[in-house]
């Protein structure tokens, strides 16, 4: 793949000067018009990833420390960087002051978590100090803003290294650039790169894994910067996907969740074969793996194939997350959602129709621009009438970049929080009533380790993705067990184990 640059000036000599020249030349800033254009040109498959061998031993004797924010494809690039730097020498450790290399990788979706990393980047800048031979290195959705980039190199000298999203697999090159560049290595694709195979990847415990199906979004929602931070959809290969699931079951994994800004529009970039999500659900299936699960799942994408796939059951579970976003047709229009509030509601009769027990969890934003109490009340009597299980609720954040972002937003911030804390309110009546109907059933929990706050409970999750706490032997771990629920809380349930017994589909 071709790196682009301003110069044939090698990167680690590059000052502050031409990386502002690189990005007024070669760096596309977010931009809604251009990316609704952008080309489809032909993305290329690559299966021979390696690592130079100069390379293989750089970071021998060292530790490295990676900090994750965001969502679950910033966990997945986690454990790309994580396998590539074991490939090259480096341990993993918990504690900043023992790290040789430290990696930030960021979330753009809302400015709490940008504040975040702005203020960790502040707190590594005394650690620097102590050891400059430290490598801190910006990586992740952030990096993929010029506001980002620009603020770094203007007032965080303490960085080292920025790439992007799509530039993960040239991480050892980066590394070796920055042990030895005087100036701040800045390597920024604004093109999306082409889907690299075989990455290593460094998995912790052999019991859930997240295997990435596609890359990117095309929805273009007016408040989200996705679709410039992580480009165009483009999916692997299904072949790929499957090999890497079925090697997953051969070494022991309970339960694989497929990952995507939005899976159901998974091989809708093929040109030579039609193969879509349902239709990899349906070789999911067919898979010796006890639980597969999917994310980020669009409701515009959500066809009859897929919830007829679904409907099998076995190992594809009976829990949904169908971010809707908004009970108000108005602001769905206006957030690009593509759906209104009747079409997501018969979408929903459709899904529980083919899956009677379905349980549905979703997404809500608050305080869109100019929302207004009447539409409020409009996602509050939704909440109600699909009967969600539970939500993640969020004030609206304004991303810079994004149509919603230059709004007028004439509602009061402590307007926004009273309806977020009604709508929390409902959300945890809704969430403690589907709790309590599991009081005297048995269920099926896949023990994934200790409970944070007692190391004599065990931990784990069912088929619905409801959190059991219960007391059993460690051996367990990794398993999945029968435990009968004793009690009820608003989020978390409490049991006995009744029998040891791996689940056999």
């Amino acid at each position: 793949m071709d790196r682009k640059s301003t110069k044939d000036k090698p990167l680690s000599e590059k000052t502050t000067e031409d990386f502002a020249h690189y990005f007024q030349t070669t760096y596309t800033p977010p931009d809604i018009k251009k990316a609704r254009k952008r080309g489809r040109d032909k993305i290329e498959v690559h299966y021979d990833f390696e690592i130079s061998d100069n390379l293989r031993q750089i970071g021998e004797g060292k530790k490295f420390l990676i900090r994750t924010y965001g969502c679950q494809m910033n966990e997945h690039d986690t454990e790309v960087m994580a396998g590539i730097l074991t490939e090259m020498g480096y341990e993993p450790t918990e504690r900043a002051e023992d790290s040789d290399i430290i990696l930030l990788n960021t979330c753009a979706i809302r400015e709490n978590a940008e504040n975040k990393v702005f203020g960790e980047i502040g707190h590594l800048k005394s650690l620097k100090v102590e050891k400059p031979d430290l490598i801190i290195g910006v990586c992740g959705c952030m990096s993929q803003q010029e506001s980002v980039v620009n603020r770094i190199l203007k007032k965080h000298q303490q960085v080292d290294l920025i790439f992007g999203t799509h530039n993960i697999h040239r991480l050892p090159n980066l590394i070796q650039e920055a042990m030895f560049s005087k100036a701040q290595v800045v390597e920024v694709w604004s093109k999306e790169g082409d889907i690299i195979e075989n990455l290593p990847k460094v998995r912790h415990g052999k019991i859930k894994a997240w295997v990435n199906i596609m890359y990117g979004c095309d929805k273009f929602c007016t408040y989200c910067i996705v679709p410039m931070t992580r480009g165009k959809e483009r999916s692997r290969r299904p072949e790929d996907i499957i090999q890497e699931v079925r090697h997953l079951a051969a070494q022991g994994y309970q339960e694989v969740t497929l990952l995507g800004q939005n899976v159901n529009a998974y091989g809708k970039d093929f040109e030579d074969i039609d193969y879509k999500f349902a239709d990899l659900m349906n070789d999911m299936h067919k898979i010796d793996i006890p639980r597969v699960r999917f994310t980020t799942s669009h409701p515009r994408d959500f066809d009859d194939h897929l919830i007829e796939v679904l409907a099998q059951g076995g190992n594809l579970l009976d829990h949904i997350h169908l971010p809707v976003q908004s009970g108000s047709s108005y602001i769905l229009r206006k957030m690009n959602r593509k759906y209104t509030r009747e079409s997501y509601l018969e979408l929903v009769k459709k899904i529980k129709k083919a899956i009677p027990n379905v349980t549905l969890t979703t997404d809500i934003i608050v305080g869109f621009p100019n929302e207004t109490d009447e539409q409020f009340e409009e996602t509050m009597s939704l909440m109600e009438e699909v009967g969600f299980e539970a939500a993640y609720t969020f004030i609206y954040s304004p991303r810079e970049g994004t149509p919603a972002a230059v709004q007028k937003d004439d509602i009061p911030m402590d307007v926004k929080k009273e309806r977020l804390q009604r709508l929390n309110e409902l959300v945890n009546k809704q969430s403690a009533a589907s709790m309590k109907s599991y009081e005297g059933k048995t269920v099926k929990v896949l023990v994934e380790g200790e409970s944070k706050k007692d190391d004599t409970v065990l931990a784990g999750y069912t088929e619905k993705n409801k959190v059991v706490n219960f007391k059993g032997p460690k051996s367990i771990i990794g398993k999945i067990v029968e435990v009968k629920i004793t009690e009820a809380k608003t989020w978390s349930l409490n049991g006995e184990l009744v029998k040891k017994a791996i689940e056999v589909n």
